[in-house]
């Protein structure tokens, strides 16, 4: 297909699609004149997954490109790109450092360490956990730290449930991407059911029967 047909196909503009070629994010077409390209399924799916990175895992196009990168790279092991998808969820910013920020820390490397996690509190997500506790520290809710364990077992269940689901891919392409889809896409997903859960159990402890079933609060 040409590259109009494509940009039909997936909803995404000509130039954006351009864009995205001259990113290294979507591999170019293949040329059927010096002025035109041809694209295939493969194009239209790796654009479809650029735009679920984009439009709903929030990820930018420098770290998207990142992701793409591990899963182009036939030598790296799937655990690395599962790492390299979960690390660019992460917030940037540099640490506090604080009484607050120290006490997170801390939280946090226990919570590690009491688990047993094959992990450590440089890993970006540990930072942001850290970075989560100090702030809900200083405005006087240190004591959400005693519920670390419950948050850790959920946690586990549900990357037990991740990876369940691409264990269950077979083709390699298939894959790792849907060890990104798992990593950036579930998180989304993840995300959302629990507002969705916040939203009944609040109506279920502070509501009037029948309050919020319809499921605005």
């Amino acid at each position: 297909m040409r590259i109009g047909e494509l940009s039909r196909r997936t909803g995404v503009p000509v130039p954006t699609i351009k864009y995205y070629v001259r990113e290294g994010l979507l591999p170019p077409g293949e040329l059927s004149s010096p002025n035109q390209a041809q694209y295939g399924e493969a194009h239209e799916r790796r654009l479809r997954l650029i735009r679920a990175l984009l439009d709903v895992g929030g990820l930018k196009v420098a770290a998207i490109a990142d992701v793409l990168g591990a899963v182009d790279d036939p030598g790296r092991p799937l655990h690395k790109v599962l790492g390299a998808a979960a690390d660019r969820l992460g917030a940037a910013g540099e640490a506090d450092d604080d009484a607050e920020a120290a006490a997170a820390r801390a939280a946090v490397g226990e919570l590690i360490a009491r688990r047993g996690w094959h992990t450590n509190e440089s890993n970006p997500a540990a930072a942001d956990l850290s970075r989560a506790l100090a702030a809900m520290g200083r405005v006087g809710h240190g004591a959400f730290a005693e519920l670390l364990d419950e948050y850790a077992d959920a946690a586990e269940m549900v990357a037990r449930a991740d990876l369940g689901y691409v264990d269950r891919r077979v083709a390699v392409e298939d894959l790792v991407e849907s060890v990104v889809i798992g990593t950036v896409l579930g998180e989304a997903v993840f995300n959302a059911m629990r507002r969705m859960a916040h939203v009944n159990a609040s109506a279920r402890l502070y509501g009037d029967d029948g309050e919020e079933r319809g499921g605005n609060r």
